[in-house]
């Protein structure tokens, strides 16, 4: 497992506050690849995807999330999305109005919003709304913390677009006693030391060696890490289901047009071409 691709989560023993740290390299360059972003753009999308990631781990659930940020009429990103799963596998995509050289969250997005959907395999789904009121992603994510449910957190992001590289650390007050004062204590402290990472610290030590570096007096208990991964939900059935869905008269034209009908996934750019006797198949095969 790539030192760069991983998510550990941690208990801080004595401490009410437990700790999320996840270093994203592969994943990240994956789902860049075939998109051709401003700067500005894959540096949110890299904050996002480390947020996404955290804010999975931090949630007791099997079933998918998808994180998306809305902008406002006149901002250059229309939406921007983070869609993953409790196992880790994410995908994300940016869709812009215009080109643009902005690189900071006000600019990109505007008085735009934040909206969570999470879709448990068991349960049913649930969907938060945060208005992007704060001047950074991670600021906004700790407000939605603050907000949904009561528990403070703190949430630090790093993104090196030269590098490819995203990272992220989450410090989360654990409300497992009586003693508020002590808890707050524990939590403030806790951010205070994790407030020191740098940079090149959280994109090029392994998460042990880190993690020591960071709460060296503290005992930090580190639960088995997960690899994160960048996966795409697309495929041949999906974009088939979706196709079927054109009335019959307008299926034909496009065959008599074209030959075949396409369909590009917005994620990763996989275009999927189907002719007339595959589209047949698949529209009787559904029928019965």
């Amino acid at each position: 497992m790539s030192q760069q691709d991983v998510l550990n989560r941690y208990l801080f023993d004595g401490k009410h506050a437990r700790g999320e740290l996840v270093q994203i390299e592969q994943a990240y360059q994956d789902i860049l690849k075939n998109h051709d972003y401003p700067d500005g753009v894959k540096k949110l999308l890299g904050e996002l995807l480390a947020a996404t990631s955290l804010l999975t781990a931090t949630l007791k659930f099997e079933g998918e999330i998808a994180v998306q940020l809305q902008g406002a009429t006149n901002a250059p990103i229309n939406y921007m999305a983070i869609n993953g799963d409790h196992q880790q596998n994410m995908r994300g995509v940016a869709k812009l109005k215009h080109d643009t050289e902005a690189d900071s969250l006000t600019d990109l997005i505007g008085k735009g919003i934040m909206v969570i959907t999470i879709r448990p395999n068991k349960g049913e789904p649930y969907q938060g709304v945060v208005a992007l009121e704060k001047p950074t992603l991670a600021e906004c994510l700790a407000n939605y913390f603050e907000t949904s449910d009561q528990i403070p957190t703190s949430i630090w992001i790093f993104t090196d677009t030269t590098a490819m590289k995203t990272a992220g650390a989450l410090v989360q007050l654990l409300p497992d006693s009586d003693d508020k004062a002590q808890q707050q204590s524990d939590y403030e402290h806790l951010c205070h030391l994790t407030n020191t990472i740098k940079p090149e610290e959280i994109f090029e030590l392994p998460a042990e060696t880190l993690l020591h570096r960071l709460y060296h007096e503290e005992e930090v208990r580190i639960f088995e890490p997960q690899a994160v991964k960048f996966e795409c939900s697309c495929s041949a059935d999906k974009c088939l289901n979706a196709i079927a869905q054109l009335g019959p008269d307008e299926l034909k034209s496009i065959l008599a047009e074209q030959g075949s009908v396409s369909m590009t996934c917005d994620y990763c750019l996989t275009t999927y071409t189907f002719d007339e006797s595959q589209l047949l198949s698949y529209i009787n095969e559904v029928k019965h």
